[in-house]
């Protein structure tokens, strides 16, 4: 199975982005530590201005990530200095009774 990250860093791109994953594992804490709090991927495009910061999550927990970036205060500085913050959740969709399939929805912190 592949994982979100993977699956944002493909959707990416996908569209022609150059991307890395910023976020770190502390291994004597046991946690992630995601850059200025919240963006796990940073994308740039040679036809957009700024970076494109990316938080991933799964589809259920899209609206509290999106709610924590609106809080982290270096997310102002960031998106102030011409840059841009995604919040991409991931989730199987599909009708009943047909297959289905990751799709992801994509939200801009503004």
């Amino acid at each position: 199975m592949t994982s979100p990250t993977a699956k944002s860093l493909d959707y990416l791109r996908k569209q022609g982005y150059t991307c890395a994953v910023v976020e770190k594992f502390n291994s004597f804490t046991k946690k992630r530590i995601d850059l200025f709090g919240v963006i796990d991927i940073v994308a740039v495009k040679s036809t957009e201005k700024g970076v494109l910061g990316v938080q991933v999550t799964s589809r259920g927990n899209i609206q509290s990530r999106y709610q924590k970036c609106l809080e982290e205060p270096r997310i102002r500085v960031w998106l102030d200095a011409g840059n841009r913050l995604q919040v991409h959740g991931w989730g199987i969709m599909g009708k009943s009774g047909k297959r289905k399939k990751y799709d992801v929805k994509v939200l801009d912190v503004m």
